[in-house]
């Protein structure tokens, strides 16, 4: 079963439909909205500050969301998907943002809505990504806008973890 904790008397809270997987982890001051999903091993501390997660967002196995305590809380929209192993840290994520494998965005950066960041990318803190573009390396810097080929990227992935965690909560194996 998930790991569902308070802390200091505050209980994470979640909207409609929302999948946290067996050996997840989310704590403490952690509001998450509707059709939401929380991967194996994923890791949501919200005990040191406040995390808000919009709706339609993923958070993939081994990622980690953490804030600095008394200084940068966690901000995420609607329609994110966070991806393996991502470290997200102090900072905000904007609308149909894709965080990709292995990524790191560090404590008061600004992901703009329409991003990509690239797997293996390091945002450091106070960076603000560009709205619409691919940033990738370390540490990340803009390569290109994130064009027409991948527009759909943000619906599609959000739609389908939601997909995905029904086939754990209703049974529904339809691939």
């Amino acid at each position: 079963m998930a790991l569902i904790i308070p802390v200091r008397g505050i209980e994470p809270k979640f909207g409609a439909n929302c999948f946290i997987a067996d050996n997840a982890t989310v704590v403490g001051e952690v509001v998450m909205g509707k059709n939401c999903s929380v991967w194996f091993n994923a890791v949501v501390r919200g005990d040191v500050h406040s995390i808000t997660i919009g709706d339609n967002t993923n958070i993939q196995d081994g990622a980690v969301i953490h804030c600095t305590y008394k200084k940068a809380k966690v901000v995420i929209g609607n329609n994110v998907s966070i991806a393996h192993n991502a470290v997200v840290h102090g900072c905000t994520i904007e609308d149909n943002v894709l965080i990709g494998m292995g990524a790191i965005v560090m404590d008061d950066a600004v992901v703009k809505s329409g991003s990509i960041i690239a797997a293996g990318a390091v945002v450091l803190g106070n960076t603000i990504v560009e709205s619409g573009h691919i940033y990738a390396g370390t540490p990340a810097k803009k390569v290109k806008p994130v064009g027409n080929a991948l527009q759909d990227v943000f619906s599609r992935t959000a739609t389908n973890y939601i997909k995905y965690a029904k086939w754990f909560t209703e049974g529904n194996m339809e691939y």
